[in-house]
């Protein structure tokens, strides 16, 4: 077993589950932070592909992709140590301040504390959005990507389409579309 690769596992989980906080939405930047610019794990690409599959399945997405990318680099342990990281300080700290919480719930300082993050997420949510869009315009091209994104974005806002039937609809579009070589490809042949 590699022990340092363990470790860096630890520590990017650990890092994104203490810091993601807000759940799902503030956590997923953190991790792509992580898994794709600190370690060099995975691409932007295998990432969106993750982060995809994950947003089909039931349960906190951080967690979900904790495991998966903890197997995919790590193994079976590599699984269960991006797990225990993502999920156990969260439980810990959740029993230990469960009472003060609930004490302070009505406090300005809390509810400002809780509205003041908000922005910062929509930022990080922002960038990756983007990131994930330049990469998007690279592979499909701009005209394509605008598109999908617009009736991605009608489907989920105004139509109230679960995540999970409008990311199988455009994997569904994706294996039905005739795929375009490269110009290296073509070249070639």
């Amino acid at each position: 077993m590699d022990w340092k690769l363990q470790k860096d596992i630890a520590t990017a989980f650990f890092r994104s589950s203490i810091l993601g906080y807000g759940g799902g939405p503030s956590a997923i930047p953190l991790v792509h932070k992580e898994v794709v610019e600190r370690y060099n794990w995975m691409d932007d690409d295998e990432f969106a592909d993750v982060l995809a599959l994950g947003n089909t399945l039931p349960g906190p997405i951080n967690t979900k992709m904790a495991g998966y990318i903890g197997y995919r680099i790590g193994g079976l342990f590599g699984m269960i140590n991006g797990i225990i990281v993502t999920a156990l300080p969260t439980v810990v700290i959740m029993i230990a301040l469960i009472g003060v919480l609930s004490a302070y719930r009505d406090s300005r300082i809390v509810n400002g504390m809780t509205e003041a993050i908000g922005p910062l997420v929509a930022v990080m949510l922002f960038t990756l959005t983007y990131s994930f869009l330049k990469q998007s315009k690279k592979n499909v091209g701009w005209m394509l990507t605008i598109v999908l994104s617009v009736l991605s974005f009608i489907a989920l806002q105004f139509l109230h389409i679960h995540p999970g039937i409008v990311i199988a609809a455009l994997l569904l579009i994706a294996l039905l579309s005739p795929v375009k070589q490269s110009n290296k490809e073509e070249k070639t042949t």
